[in-house]
């Protein structure tokens, strides 16, 4: 009998434990719909106008660790969300702001997106966000009931225009056209002729040899004993190689020294790009020399 009595008061308590359990569970989505039900939401500015920024504000009590994310605002033709909702730690709780704008005056009754609210541990629960009021006013004044359209300027009258003002700018655009014309249409400007530079005089072969400079020596000679076959044979150009001016002179000057303008060629440009070693420079630069002076016409 003893038994029996002891298991029965064991099941009637675990039945009243359960139902306490399930009582505080009712409670607590209870509790936190009046909580969400009675958050306040606080409008910046107080009396905003059509148009202006409105932020919408509201302080979330949450325990110490867990963090608070808004929800997104969706827009409506009434009501517009300028960016995505801002949220600042501030001491023992949070502030969260929604920036809007409204494009009808009167009153605005907003419901605002959840909150959540994530643990330290990795938890997420949400809140509702609530309802917001808020009154904007208009931006034209209450004496003006139905307000019409009007153009940036007023229209012209015709008894008040003119023939002047069009001929005097008919005219000016004559003129400067004409100005405009006349500048692009300018001779060319004079220009001074440049001072003449003096040269400095030739330095002599004998001076080149001195300082062991006996290709600068034969490369003048050459250039000079072709410039002289250039002037007598215009076909035979500097820009022709030996060869090919040997055979212009031949061609144009059988009498010429053929023989002799080749050797002489040859051994200076070998002077010039190859070695001067046991060649007479001096004596191949009058060489050139009397040859130009014979090939003169």
């Amino acid at each position: 009998m003893t038994a029996g009595r002891t298991t029965a008061r064991r099941h009637v308590a675990r039945d009243a434990v359960i139902a306490c359990g399930l009582a505080v569970l009712a409670v607590v989505p209870s509790w936190r719909r009046a909580i969400a039900q009675n958050a306040t939401w606080t409008t910046s500015p107080i009396a905003p106008n059509v148009g202006d920024t409105v932020w919408l504000e509201r302080e979330v009590v949450v325990p110490a660790g867990w963090r608070i994310r808004a929800g997104k605002l969706d827009a409506t033709e009434r009501v517009e969300a300028l960016g995505d909702p801002s949220v600042r730690r501030g001491a023992g709780n949070w502030l969260v702001r929604y920036p809007i704008v409204a494009w009808v005056p009167g009153a605005h009754r907003l419901a605002l997106p959840p909150v959540w609210r994530l643990g330290p541990d990795g938890r997420a629960d949400s809140m509702s966000g609530g309802v917001a009021d808020f009154f904007v006013y208009s931006v034209i004044p209450d004496s003006v009931s139905s307000p019409q359209p009007r153009g940036p300027l007023a229209p012209v009258r015709w008894e008040r225009r003119g023939t002047l003002p069009p001929v005097a700018a008919v005219l000016l655009a004559g003129a400067i056209l004409a100005v405009g014309l006349r500048w692009r249409r300018r001779g060319p400007a004079a220009v001074p002729l440049p001072r003449p530079i003096p040269l400095d005089p030739e330095v002599p072969d004998a001076r080149w040899l001195a300082v062991g400079e006996p290709k600068a020596v034969a490369a003048r000679a050459a250039s000079r004993l072709r410039a002289a076959v250039a002037r007598a044979i215009p076909e035979a150009r500097p820009a022709l190689s030996t060869a090919e001016c040997l055979a212009v002179v031949e061609r144009a000057r059988p009498q010429a020294p053929l023989r002799e303008l080749k050797d002489l060629l040859e051994q200076l440009d070998r002077v010039a790009f190859a070695s001067a070693h046991g060649t007479d420079v001096a004596a191949l630069a009058k060489m050139a020399r009397r040859l130009a002076q014979e090939l003169a016409p």
